[in-house]
């Protein structure tokens, strides 16, 4: 069971996939996959006047330590990093990679829309 609303994961799905569809939006590639890598924070310098990705990171700023690793544990669920029987392992290692960074970590991977409603369908919920 997860501890995140299912309607602000939905909003944060909406929000993400809104940010991402806009031209001139630029992701790099490959990824790194440490959040401490520092390519987040330009994503988010590089569009700091976006008022749909303020709100998706004003959304992820105001849950809880917990709420923010569930997110990213979620993210990494529906990448197919982990299983759902390896949810608590996901969780775990979603703690022990926190930073204050969550959600420019989350907002700069150009599939997160998708790798979160794949996590929820995993969980069996899903966005009306």
């Amino acid at each position: 069971m997860l501890n995140i609303d299912v309607d602000t994961l939905c909003f944060i799905i909406v929000r993400a996939r809104e940010f991402q569809a806009k031209e001139g939006i630029v992701i790099p590639e490959p990824i790194p996959d440490s959040p401490s890598e520092n390519w987040a924070m330009q994503i988010l310098a590089d569009h700091a006047d976006d008022h749909v990705l303020q709100e998706a990171v004003d959304t992820i700023n105001d849950l809880d330590d917990d709420q923010q690793a569930e997110l990213v544990s979620l993210m990494w669920l529906g990448r197919g990093d982990y299983s759902l029987d390896e949810w608590e392992t996901a969780l775990a290692d979603a703690v022990a990679a926190r930073s204050d960074h969550t959600a420019g970590y989350l907002m700069s991977h150009p599939e997160v829309a998708f790798y979160l409603e794949e996590g929820m369908a995993l969980h069996g919920l899903g966005c009306d």
